[in-house]
């Protein structure tokens, strides 16, 4: 069976994704029911670090230049860790990972998209950072890479604000 996939309509161009709901069918499925009922269309990319990853899905990133983007969640509240022993994901370039506060439990609606292999988050290695991996960029990596080089201001955040437009969800055949 097929994972849905869903396409990102950014101001700096469009990207899709596949969601992996066969290996990691929780933290999937919050991530579909979000960008199905429209809760990130709108929003921005809060933090950007070159040779890293990007980070989006804060509610508060509507606002760009908000003090408080990157650290809200989703209105239901944060989901269960999600570590399938046959979900062993590595952090590589292009994957979508859940970020969290280091805490437990702790995942919500911020996700990010590893730019390089970060495998030293990924959940089954030794380190405090646990980030299980639940998608894979398929179509439109250089627009993520654009999005990666654009300028950041002091506080990670791009200098000119890169916005997802909408979100859409093409469910499995």
């Amino acid at each position: 069976m097929a994972n849905p996939t869903a396409t990102f309509e950014t101001s700096l161009g469009n990207f899709t994704v596949e969601v992996f709901t066969d290996k990691m069918p929780i933290t999937g499925q919050n991530f579909l029911d979000l960008a199905k009922s429209g809760f990130y269309d709108g929003l921005h990319f809060h933090r950007v670090i070159n040779n890293f990853m990007i980070q989006f899905g804060c509610p508060h990133s509507k606002d760009p230049k908000s003090a408080r983007a990157g650290t809200g969640g989703p209105p239901h509240g944060t989901i269960q860790d999600e570590h399938p022993e046959d979900a062993k994901l590595s952090n590589e370039p292009g994957t979508l990972s859940m970020a969290n506060t280091g805490q437990r439990n702790s995942g919500g609606s911020q996700f990010f998209i590893n730019t390089v292999h970060n495998d030293y988050l990924d959940w089954f290695t030794p380190g405090p950072s646990k980030h299980p991996v639940f998608g894979k960029v398929t179509e439109g990596l250089e627009v993520v890479k654009k999005i990666e080089s654009t300028p950041t201001d002091g506080s990670d955040r791009p200098a000119s604000p890169v916005q997802v437009i909408k979100i859409t969800v093409h469910e499995a055949a």
